[in-house]
């Protein structure tokens, strides 16, 4: 039997259905052509088609370096093909620069050494002791220095070198109090020696040859005399060449191309750049686009739903001018008069009930408050809201009131004299806040509240009224600023960023204690501390007491504390309430 017999004979392969796919219901009408697909063995998947097998035959190395160059493995690197089995690269890659140094000892034997043993100690004891250095300075002593001195000498009382003698201070010396004259007088003595041996002449001063010649004269001089000025305006042309002088007096010549496109392309100095201004044949001043004429009313306008003859648009500086002119009146209304009848009454010579233009005009003139005609007249329809041409004593309330600070003065008037008109309705009249009696005149309405019907002031919105309705037991929502339901940890984070109470709030950043500067703050002083180092601090401060006292008011202000405990704010409280009870009683 041959091989090729035997290794059929030994493999046996699964049968192979060699019929058409066709058979059944469908027949093959073209049986010649090979049907599309992979023929495989019975028994095998889906998955065995689509995956390949595991064990892929390896690219020749001819052909690997051709591979490794244009596809590259992955984590492999790039690498030409024509130096692909250059043994360079291996030792390239196995070089190391420098040289190879071996650690002696580690950082941590360093810092913490392992302890020596006694007789480690001792052996290095030895052989520091043949050093001279050792026995001046040991180790834990300074140098002596008493071996070599004399036996006689102490060094903690000796002092070397002369004793200088004190003669003047360096204040005396350097300016003396002397006059001018005298300290010339005294520079001048002895002089004459110095000029020979030291050359000490004065500035200008000339050398003196003592020629004994008679045609020779020291005052004499050579040469033409220069003018000049002593002051040392020519100074500057003296030091600048004539060449830098000509050349910066001279035109620059510069190329027109060169200079038309430094203009074009480079920002000049106080002007916009327009790179395409030599393109566009307009003047400087000329605006593209169509001008827009601005509407006659605004975006407040539009949104205060004010009439036409109310748009406030364009009339900025009569608005400043009448809002001058009230302020002036408003502070002349608060210093001359009690309360706001008096003032009405001093407005209203003829005793109307209401005040018209003309008196307006007489008291702006006693108040030195010169107005024209057309001022006054505007502040007339300002001030006048319901159009009759006076001004009646709820509109002088509202329009001419510093700050709403002056009262009424109505209900006394009327008790004290009953006969007088009444100048307000008992309608116009509203409290001051619910829980007061006293009555203020109504808030006027102007066009903006009439025309918006939902028209709320901010102040309403938050209940900011004095004496209003306390939301104090109303249930609040979010998180509070200033936790005061939690209590402060005794030692915080780095990054807790809470607020407990015991912080400082914006008053206090801004207006300081005076215990600040000397670096307390306010938990110093909420602080529990012992009951004689309280006594202590306010005996310092000078509050003097006996101690039974001392006792009474520590024992008082510790009864507020459940855990018994006083600080300095608790017992100076409790302290100023004595004081304040019996300052009442005597």
């Amino acid at each position: 039997m041959s091989a090729e017999t035997a290794r059929s004979s030994a493999v046996r392969l699964p049968e192979i259905n060699v019929g058409t796919i066709y058979d059944g219901k469908y027949k093959d009408r073209r049986p010649e052509l090979k049907a599309a697909g992979k023929l495989t063995a019975t028994g095998e998947s889906a998955q065995n088609c689509l995956k390949p097998p595991d064990k892929r035959p390896t690219s020749p190395e001819a052909i690997r370096r051709f591979r490794d160059t244009l596809r590259p493995e992955a984590g492999k690197i790039t690498v030409f093909y024509g130096k692909a089995h250059d043994p360079h690269l291996q030792w390239a890659k196995e070089m190391r620069h420098g040289v190879n140094t071996k650690p002696s000892m580690f950082a941590g034997e360093l810092v913490n050494p392992d302890p020596k043993t006694r007789f480690k100690q001792k052996v290095n004891e030895k052989k520091e002791s043949l050093y001279a250095s050792h026995a001046r300075g040991p180790l834990g002593s300074s140098h002596n220095q008493r071996e070599r001195l004399p036996t006689d000498l102490d060094p903690q009382s000796f002092t070397f070198g002369i004793q200088t003698e004190k003669d003047i201070t360096a204040g005396e010396l350097v300016s003396p109090n002397k006059s001018y004259n005298v300290v010339q007088a005294e520079g001048e003595e002895g002089r004459d020696l110095y000029r020979k041996t030291h050359h000490a002449f004065k500035v200008s001063e000339a050398l003196n040859r003592n020629y004994v010649s008679p045609d020779y004269c020291s005052t004499d001089k050579f040469g033409v005399p220069t003018p000049h000025d002593n002051d040392g305006r020519h100074v500057r042309d003296t030091l600048k060449w004539l060449h830098d002088t000509n050349t910066e007096k001279a035109a620059q010549v510069v190329n027109k191309r060169v200079d038309d496109f430094r203009e074009r392309t480079q920002p000049q100095l106080g002007k916009v750049h327009d790179p395409i201004k030599d393109t566009l044949k307009v003047g400087p001043d000329h605006t593209f686009g169509i001008m827009v004429k601005p509407d006659e009313y605004g975006a407040g306008d539009l949104m205060h739903a004010r009439s036409p003859t109310n748009y406030l648009r364009g009339k900025e500086r009569t608005r400043g001018v009448l809002a001058a002119i009230r302020q002036h009146l408003k502070k002349a209304n608060y210093h001359n008069f009690h309360d706001l009848l008096h003032a009405f009454q001093h407005y209203d010579k003829n005793g109307s009930g209401k005040v018209d233009i003309n008196e307006l005009r007489e008291v702006c003139v006693q108040f030195n408050l010169p107005v024209d005609a057309v001022l006054l007249e505007q502040l007339m329809d300002y001030c006048d809201v319901d159009r009759d041409g006076y001004i009646n004593y709820i509109e002088f309330s509202n329009f001419l009131n510093w700050k709403d600070k002056m009262p009424t003065g109505q209900p006394e008037v009327i008790q004290s004299h009953p006969g007088t008109p009444k100048l307000v309705k008992e309608k116009d009249l509203v409290a001051k806040s619910p829980t007061s009696r006293e009555s203020t005149p109504r808030r006027i309405q102007k066009q903006i509240d009439a025309a918006m019907v939902d028209h709320r002031t901010s102040a309403s919105l938050i209940n900011a009224t004095v004496g209003g309705i306390s939301t104090k037991d109303y249930r609040t929502y979010g998180v509070p600023t200033i936790r005061t339901d939690k209590a402060a940890p005794r030692i915080r984070r780095v990054c807790d960023r809470t607020n407990y109470g015991d912080e400082s709030d914006a008053f206090g950043l801004v207006n300081p204690s005076i215990f600040s500067t000397r670096g307390l703050s306010e938990k110093d002083f909420l602080r529990a501390r012992p009951k004689e180092e309280i006594r202590q601090v306010f005996t310092n401060i000078g509050v003097h007491m006996t101690l039974d006292d001392f006792d009474k008011i520590y024992d008082q202000a510790a009864s507020f504390d459940p855990r018994g405990q006083v600080s300095i704010e608790l017992f100076r409280s409790v302290l100023d309430q004595n004081e304040a009870g019996r300052i009442i009683v005597e």
